[in-house]
């Protein structure tokens, strides 16, 4: 889908509205911005056209093609792909032997499935707070919680924001921890000049419809071996081996998590923009930097992310409200967003805040760094076919909701 006209709107650091006049009024009449949009081109389109003329529709050539692109990509590591990005994290804890009676350590501001996967291998989730800085797992504080029963870290890449790897890999070495990488958000990123996914131990990847590529839903398992990637088969489909024209044989309980040729080429097509892309994401977050550097906004003292140029692939750019300078919360302000034409996101309440995991024992005050932005957290728009202009428009409306519910 391609976006409407967009009338250029500049940005006036100073421009404000009483306290009486919503942003909406304040605002003309534009399209509605979304927080996020795929980019499928026409090629694509067509591409998947032929593959359901085919009648291979389920998995196929495609995958097999998909998963080849994915391994070059990845310095010719093992790959699989599969129908989400949940399965291959819980595919890779089952790989490495985890289950009943191990711990693995992750983060509590990620999307709720990061930490439900080690639930589903029957292991325990033990949550280390952020660094509220990088809003990825404190890495000073992991050795704390690391007990005997501890088997693997799944660190996650917020926002396309890697964790640092080098300190993370020494950490699990010493220890002798397997890790999962939990980079859903961050195809494209880079650590030390290496694209994440070319090193490391598991890394998985998502590809559901908001990720920087898509398969409209999806995932991939990069692996470090071809017996690993042999597993990593089995578990997507029911367990099964197969031999010659009519051998069958299953080892253990798999499921069905396998991507379908239709998705693959989804996938083909938008690979090859995977750089272009992006490098729109970067110049988008850059001029959200300078808009947001004015004197309208500073005093209020909105929470930036790290302005990472060189790793991230700015996969979303989030913002931290100033919850003790304003006058209302964070749907409020959302609300108003939306009632200006403008999208935005929460990515994420802090999952141990769950009731979930609240009946498995955390409570509020555990991690109050993760609390503390799972609260006032805010998803910006940032797609590559926003316009310069969009931007703008966003930190306007923006400014102008915060300026307008300051406490005095």
């Amino acid at each position: 889908m391609k976006a409407g006209p967009i009338t250029c709107l500049a940005i006036n650091p100073e421009f404000s509205v009483s306290s009486n006049q919503t942003a909406a009024q304040a605002q003309p009449a534009l399209p509605f911005l979304p927080f996020t949009r795929p980019t499928i081109d026409d090629e694509t389109i067509t591409g998947v056209t032929e593959v359901l003329r085919s009648g291979w529709i389920t998995s196929g050539p495609k995958v097999k093609e998909f998963e080849a692109k994915l391994s070059e990509l990845f310095s010719g590591r093992p790959v699989r792909a599969f129908n989400s990005g949940t399965c291959t994290m819980e595919i890779a804890l089952r790989i490495a032997g985890i289950g009943p009676g191990h711990e693995v350590i992750t983060t509590p501001l990620t999307w709720v499935a990061t930490s439900n996967v080690i639930l589903d291998v029957g292991a325990k989730p033990v949550f280390v707070d952020i660094d509220p800085r990088t809003r990825n797992l404190d890495l000073d504080r992991i050795e704390a919680a690391i007990t005997p029963a501890t088997r693997a870290i799944i660190p996650v890449d917020l926002a396309g924001q890697p964790v640092d790897r080098d300190r993370l890999y020494a950490i699990a070495k010493k220890h002798n921890l397997r890790v999962v990488e939990d980079a859903a958000q961050s195809i494209g990123s880079t650590w030390n000049g290496k694209r994440i996914g070319s090193i490391g131990d598991f890394v998985s990847f998502s590809f559901h419809s908001n990720k920087n590529i898509t398969t409209t839903e999806g995932g991939c398992l990069v692996l470090n071996n071809e017996a690993e990637a042999k597993l990593a088969e089995q578990y997507r489909l029911q367990g099964v081996v197969r031999t010659g024209f009519d051998g069958m044989e299953v080892e253990f309980v798999g499921g069905k998590f396998n991507l379908t040729d239709v998705a693959a080429r989804v996938g083909l097509g938008q690979l090859p923009h995977l750089e272009s892309f992006t490098t729109k994401r970067r110049e988008f977050a850059r001029l959200y930097f300078e808009l947001f550097d004015t004197a309208a906004i500073r005093p209020l003292s909105l929470g930036l992310p790290p302005a990472d140029f060189a790793n991230s692939n700015w996969h979303m750019f989030q913002v931290i409200l100033p919850e003790a300078k304003l006058t209302i919360k964070r749907t409020d302000v959302m609300a108003q967003m939306h009632a200006a034409g403008i999208a935005t996101g929460v990515h994420y309440p802090a999952i141990h805040l769950f009731k979930l995991y609240r009946n498995l024992g955390w409570k509020e005050g555990d991690f109050p760094h993760a609390e503390y932005a799972g609260r006032n957290i805010l998803t910006l728009p940032l797609f590559p076919t926003m316009t310069r202009a969009d931007v703008a428009r966003v930190v306007q409306t923006l400014t102008t909701i915060l300026q307008a519910h300051q406490k005095s």
